[in-house]
């Protein structure tokens, strides 16, 4: 029997998953793990809650020792072991022990690269004399938290308004420092629509937080006793401490000279089988560029999930089983102060990029049943093609984010259609869902959107809508309406509209909002069967709000921050009419 000799570069994630299914299937293969750090896996997912104090012991970061890995997996396991140069005519690999200095080559029979990623640092002036940490490793978060003890830091600048962005700006606000977003797209979480990055964004003023959006560093000064961050802007603000999250790329380096081919975008280029373009050589984990599932096209998608599903797939591939990787849909989630968002699949950015034709489904079912106590409002965006296949889904919310996100994410990896959503049998108690699960919802709208039983505008298009040409209704009750409406709306509650339709004229395009759509659906269907033109507006008056107040916050945060006393109301969390979510069946 030949013994395969296997060389793994990289841990964490995709490399440690690799080792433990390899062994798994093969109990003979000479294994050895070549890891630049001091660590060979560790929840990075994690780090920013360890800086927080959410997690209290470091060492429950550290998910597999070297001694434990080598005992259990039979692996011969070298940490602080640099690769500096792959030969793959040789089939060899030339190492740098840091410890020693010492270099050296180790031969393999085949060899799978999971070198991860590196955060982005670009050359801005001063940054090397500034408290600059990135988030990617346990170094990395040691360093941090040494920085806040030993300075007795008050002021946090995070650049970057990414999830490990917003996840560090929520830890360390969680220790009482005053926290500054600086963004140079002009949203936060790139890969979320408009509308659900400006619900976050209201979310994260609430708390006091500054964000800085459309602008970009140019420089950071320090002086000696705190640094100020120099904006693209020309406005400074001043941080004790400052965390880069910008990015990451691959981390590649050593591969350049080798003859592995590389991709477009930097990364490492892989078949279906995560094989590279040389015999016996495998890759793996942020530093790969994967198929997008959602588009086809070749991109970077740094996410543990694929990472782990891809170690385990190249093991399997090795030991000769033929399995394809078929793809990673971008499927993620976050902790956003008290808020959790989430995503899978297409954006309507990503969509329009690609000329796609699709529609857009906003539903604001509660958390759980509304009856039950503590059950809390979910806004879910849903966009699906002309017949009905699931394209994405985007949710916000404080209760049942992760559950709804879930289902919706294996319809998007099943080519599922928003027929489908209806039929699913979900998992129901009050004070767990509704009978109508969040996720039947979805389906039962989009279904009437389909067929031509609803028509929708959304949030944007009440501003430019012609009221020459149109007419705003609202058919809320009128304590509903004292908290807030839409400017130039005429008010017709629901139960009234039947004795009112002489008030609303037959040649003009009547758009309708409530709360949250439901009331409104149903006054557009008593209006279409009458022979008027109806629309329904897409989330209700709480979306538009929502999304409006944010934006308007997000320009004015001068007077918000007048006194360093936020007055900003996060409306995502107000509740709403009871009959808007009472279970009954008005679908």
């Amino acid at each position: 029997m030949q013994v395969k000799k296997i060389v793994v570069v990289g841990g964490v994630a995709g490399g440690a998953s690799f080792i433990a299914r390899m062994r798994r299937l093969d109990e003979y293969a000479q294994i050895i793990l070549l890891e630049r750090g001091p660590h060979i896996s560790f929840a990075n997912c994690g780090l920013p809650y360890y800086v927080g104090g959410t997690i209290e012991n470091r060492g429950a970061l550290l998910i597999q020792t070297p001694e434990r890995m080598h005992d259990v997996f039979n692996v011969d396991i070298r940490v602080e072991n640099e690769v500096l140069f792959v030969d793959t005519n040789e089939k060899k690999v030339t190492v740098k022990n840091l410890q020693t200095g010492v270099t050296y080559q180790e031969s393999y029979d085949y060899l799978v690269l999971a070198p991860g990623a590196q955060p982005i640092k670009p050359p801005i002036p001063g940054l090397a004399e500034a408290p600059v940490f990135t988030v990617r490793n346990v170094p990395d978060v040691d360093a941090i938290k040494n920085h806040l003890e030993q300075h007795s830091a008050r002021t946090a600048v995070v650049v970057g308004g990414g999830y490990i962005g917003l996840e560090m700006a929520d830890n360390l606000h969680a220790l009482g420092l005053h926290v500054s977003i600086i963004e140079k797209a002009p949203q936060l979480i790139g890969t979320m629509d408009e509308d659900i990055a400006a619900i976050v964004a209201g979310h994260i003023l609430s708390k006091g937080v500054h964000i800085y959006l459309n602008d970009g560093v140019d420089a950071f000064e320090n002086n000696g006793t705190n640094t100020e961050v120099l904006l693209e802007s020309g406005k400074k603000v001043q941080g004790d401490i400052i965390i880069l999250a910008i990015g990451v790329r691959p981390d590649v380096k050593f591969v350049k000279e080798s003859g592995i081919e590389l991709g477009a975008r930097g990364g490492i280029r892989v078949n279906a089988a995560m094989q590279t373009s040389a015999p016996a050589v495998y890759a793996l984990g942020d530093a790969v560029e994967i198929e997008d599932f959602n588009s086809g096209t070749m991109t970077l998608i740094p996410l543990a999930g694929p990472a782990n599903k891809q170690g385990r797939l190249v093991a399997d591939n090795i030991a000769g089983l033929n399995k394809r990787y078929n793809g990673t849909q971008g499927t993620a989630i976050a902790k956003v102060f008290d808020l959790t968002v989430a995503a899978t699949g297409s954006s309507e950015r990503s969509l329009q990029a690609r000329n796609v034709v699709y529609s857009t489904a906003i539903t604001l079912p509660k958390s759980h049943a509304g009856y039950y106590p503590g059950a809390l409002p979910l806004t879910i965006k849903t966009h699906f093609s002309p017949e009905g296949q699931i394209l994405g889904a985007q949710i916000v919310g404080y209760d049942g984010v992760a559950k709804s996100i879930d289902v919706l994410a294996t319809a998007v990896r099943l080519r599922q259609t928003v027929y489908d959503l209806q039929e699913l049998e979900l998992a129901y108690a009050p004070p767990f869902s509704s009978a109508k699960d969040p996720v039947n919802m979805v389906g039962f709208v989009a279904e009437n959107m389909l067929s031509d039983r609803m028509d929708t505008v959304y949030w944007h298009d009440i501003s430019q809508l012609d009221l020459n040409k149109a007419m705003i209704v609202d058919v809320g009750e009128a304590d509903e309406r004292e908290m807030g409406l839409i400017e130039n709306s005429s008010h017709i509650p629901l139960g009234h509209l039947r004795k009112r339709l002489n008030e609303l004229p037959q040649d003009k395009e009547i758009i309708v909002y409530c709360q949250v759509g439901i009331r409104a659906y149903i006054a557009t269907s008593i209006l279409l069967q009458r022979g008027y033109q109806a629309k329904v507006l897409a989330g209700g008056y709480k979306h538009y709000a929502s999304v409006i107040n944010a934006l308007a916050a997000l320009e004015s945060q001068d007077y918000i921050f007048g006194n360093n006393e936020p007055v900003f109301v996060d409306v995502s969390k107000q509740d709403v009419y009871s009959s808007e979510t009472a279970d009954t069946d008005t679908n």
